[in-house]
């Protein structure tokens, strides 16, 4: 048996040190939890509890992912609203995350917690993890006295969020698929088959037929200088994202993508629906408007077009104009909306209003994701399929006229 030396907390929130001798530092865990205490340190010879993972190797970092915070908020709501102490709870959650990153986050934050930091203050201190509206909610309903309401509200806001990001992945993975399968079997014809058949031509000496020497000359140039065009390319690529990273190039790249036609609307909803249920969600736990604006202006980092627009909201609507002023002024937000944030602010329901609007740019995307899958599958077919008919005709067109020479 080794002796390990422990820190808790009791229910009152005295601190208690002592030592114990056991077979392992989970069994000293286990046995203080069982006892009612909050676990604080474990060590054995400078080990300790929060210093290392469950398997007592190194710390591990990294972002966790959104479904997994949605389930911890909704975990932590219910063990509030059942009355278990907030350290308590944060504890148990951290000691059993499926997740290891979580669960040395959470070990961090219920030590925070229990040293007399704020919840808010705590996970603060874990911006990687948890974002600035994960921040301002906890933060209104523990000003609020609402916590556990707040964060089921956060546990339903992130798996919108989450579902919304899982219906674009998977309208986009299957044509991902196809288009990738379908390039590869086109530079097989083109480099592995077509070369073949082109000294084969070659040595009858016949007169090919005009899509026969098109497809014999990319193939030419695509062995000749694929090389080169690789690395070109390449280049064109880094070039590009050295550009968009630079203010201008960024500016320029981000409006071109909301001016592309068809898909620019696709994107512009896609914001819109973001924006509207995020506002949605902190101005209905008491975060102020003010606040909701700036945290919705960090959170827009994807597009410096929509950002800069909420930039110029938030300073209008410190000076004191009203919301649906500020935003028809911006130049970028459709008149539906702003109409809309009128009519909220007129009623004294703007929260529930733009949630409406949230949910009628959401039905917006689902639209155009239900009608993207419909019509881009056949047309990737037909195209792949009108590419490779090119190659096998330019094939088999002066195969026949060999045997009709034959023939003769």
């Amino acid at each position: 048996m080794a002796k390990f030396t422990y820190e808790v907390q009791d229910l009152n929130g005295k601190k208690l040190r002592g030592g114990v001798e056991a077979d392992s530092r989970e069994k000293v865990i286990f046995a203080l939890q069982n006892k009612g205490y909050i676990v604080l340190d474990v060590k054995e010879g400078g080990g300790g509890l929060f210093g290392s993972n469950a398997a007592g190797g190194p710390k591990k970092t990294g972002k966790v992912p959104g479904h997994v915070l949605a389930f911890f908020a909704e975990q932590l709501s219910t063990l509030l609203a059942g009355g278990v102490p907030l350290v308590r709870a944060i504890s148990l959650l951290g000691e059993y995350a499926s997740n290891p990153m979580l669960g040395v986050v959470l070990s961090q934050v219920a030590k925070d917690i229990a040293g007399g930091s704020s919840l808010h203050t705590a996970l603060s201190r874990h911006k990687r993890t948890f974002s600035n509206i994960w921040l301002s909610l906890v933060q209104a309903g523990e000003v609020g006295g609402q916590l556990a309401d707040t964060l089921m509200q956060i546990a339903k806001y992130t798996k919108t969020q989450e579902g919304m990001k899982s219906k674009i992945i998977t309208a986009v993975t299957y044509p991902f698929i196809l288009g990738t399968a379908s390039v590869g079997v086109l530079i097989y014809f083109i480099l592995g088959i077509v070369p073949t058949f082109a000294q084969i031509f070659k040595d009858f000496n016949i007169e090919l037929p005009m899509i026969t020497v098109m497809v014999l000359a990319v193939s030419s140039f695509l062995i000749n200088h694929g090389i080169l065009l690789i690395v070109m390319m390449v280049g064109l690529f880094v070039g590009f994202r050295f550009y968009i990273k630079t203010p201008e190039g960024k500016k320029r790249w981000h409006a071109f993508l909301l001016s592309m036609p068809l898909f620019g609307n696709f994107l512009k909803n896609i914001y819109y629906d973001r924006m509207l249920s995020t506002m949605s969600t902190l101005l209905q736990s008491g975060v102020t408007i003010l606040n909701a604006i700036s945290v919705l202006e960090e959170s827009f980092d994807t597009n410096v077009i929509i950002q800069n627009a909420l930039k110029q909201v938030r300073a209008e609507v410190a000076a004191g104009k009203s919301i649906s002023e500020s935003f028809r002024e911006t130049g970028i937000f459709p008149g539906l909306m702003t109409e809309m944030m009128l009519m909220g602010e007129e009623s004294g329901k703007l929260p529930p209003i733009i949630s409406t609007l949230s949910k009628f740019y959401a039905d917006n995307v689902d639209q155009f994701i239900a009608r993207f899958s419909a019509v881009i599958d056949p047309i990737l077919i037909c195209g792949v399929g009108a590419l490779i008919g090119i190659i096998v005709a330019s094939i088999f067109l002066p195969i026949f006229k060999l045997s009709q020479i034959g023939g003769n």
